[in-house]
């Protein structure tokens, strides 16, 4: 399991490595000098040993998961080549149809399964075809589904997503699936198996929102971290309790859109800046990168040059899952945009949200080449799209 010259790591230097990765990416990552994990890590170079120490807790015991999702399921109907949104009245033609899994949750999580983390998800899905096409797609990638539940009453939900390639348009129907989840599904038995909780989609989820900010209290004190993606508002009120919510969340993750929606400021320098006054905030700006503040840290990175967008669908949820990989590997929060900017980067050039998100070796290319015209070099086509 080790690499030539190298000295393979003990079960005491691994429980060694746990103990201080739990402190390190378990509870609150942050921007300082590298620890005994990272030195350790670093030293022995070997993934497998790796992932194994940071998936133990500081009196030794192993989580079973690394990340868990709680939000939406849905598929995704994506129509590409639009030269165009519609108008009333008139017909436009797409060059392309896929039928994929959507949801800003899923692919969060499944993007995080792809980079090589462990990861689970608590939802629901109809007992229809849609169904069955997100709980084949989660399992594809590795997400487990346990805790998956199949309701005959109602419908899974569906987006229908209107790609130009440089922007989407987005419809969904909820169909009852999505309404159906509550915070209260989530236990304190899974919550202490985890490292990390996360949920996209805030606004769209409104059985949700009510238990959210307790799941998040729950979540700390099972010593796990917390991220929150914004989603789009339809009733434009940007409200739902999201202050009340903000404090529990160890980093929140809107785009540019949502983020002045929010707070009402035009500029996104100044909504991040608002924002972080709850915590740490990571805003993305699209093919203009991200921005990321917390306390007086203030960081920016540019978008990575040479990429050509096929489809945006999902872009953002790519980026989330590349920046929550290098968080909870403990690397600075410059890494974590870098890597957020590279999974968003390789979405672009894919049809698809899960389909399209980055395996950790194409992420770790677009990461050390610092630019896109790889991504179209890669071969890595392996999820089902």
């Amino acid at each position: 399991m080790h690499r030539k010259g190298l000295s393979p790591a003990s079960p005491s230097e691994i429980t060694m490595v746990g103990a201080e990765a739990s402190v390190w990416c378990a509870v609150r990552p942050m921007n300082a000098h590298p620890s005994v994990a990272d030195i350790h890590c670093m030293r022995y170079n070997d993934k497998e040993v790796r992932n194994r120490a940071l998936m133990m807790t500081a009196n030794g015991s192993r989580r079973r998961f690394d990340v868990l999702g709680v939000g939406e399921l849905n598929v995704d109907i994506v129509l590409t080549g639009l030269r165009g949104m519609p108008v009333p009245g008139r017909e436009i033609l797409a060059t392309g149809c896929s039928v994929v899994m959507g949801s800003s949750t899923a692919i969060c999580v499944a993007g995080l399964s792809r980079l090589g983390f462990s990861t689970s998800f608590v939802g629901s899905v109809g007992a229809d075809a849609f169904g069955e096409k997100v709980l084949a797609c989660l399992s594809d990638v590795g997400v487990d589904t346990a805790q998956v539940h199949v309701l005959p009453e109602v419908e899974t939900g569906a987006t229908i997503c209107l790609a130009t390639g440089s922007d989407r348009a987005l419809v969904t129907h909820l169909g009852g699936s999505i309404s159906h989840l509550t915070a209260d599904a989530v236990t304190d038995t899974l919550l202490s198996e985890v490292r990390h909780v996360h949920v996209g989609s805030f606004f769209l989820q409104h059985a949700l929102r009510p238990g959210l900010a307790d799941l998040f209290r729950r979540a700390h004190a099972c010593g796990a971290t917390t991220s929150l993606d914004a989603g789009w508002d339809d009733t434009e009120t940007w409200d739902g309790g999201l202050t009340d919510i903000l404090p529990h969340v160890d980093v929140f993750l809107p785009n540019e859109s949502e983020a002045t929606a929010i707070t009402g400021l035009s500029d996104p320098e100044a909504a991040a800046e608002a924002l972080s006054r709850h915590g740490a905030v990571c805003v993305k700006l699209g093919s203009e990168g991200a921005l990321f503040r917390k306390g007086n840290l203030r960081l920016r990175r540019s978008a990575i040059p040479g990429v050509v967008p096929v489809d945006t669908t999902g872009a953002g949820d790519s980026f989330n899952a590349g920046f929550l990989y290098a968080m909870l590997m403990g690397m600075d929060w410059e890494r974590c945009l870098a890597f957020g900017n590279a999974c968003g980067a390789v979405s672009v050039t894919r049809v698809g949200g899960a389909s399209a998100c980055a395996t950790l070796a194409e992420a770790e290319a677009v990461v050390a080449a610092g630019r896109g015209d790889s991504i179209r070099m890669m071969s890595d086509r392996s999820v089902e799209r």
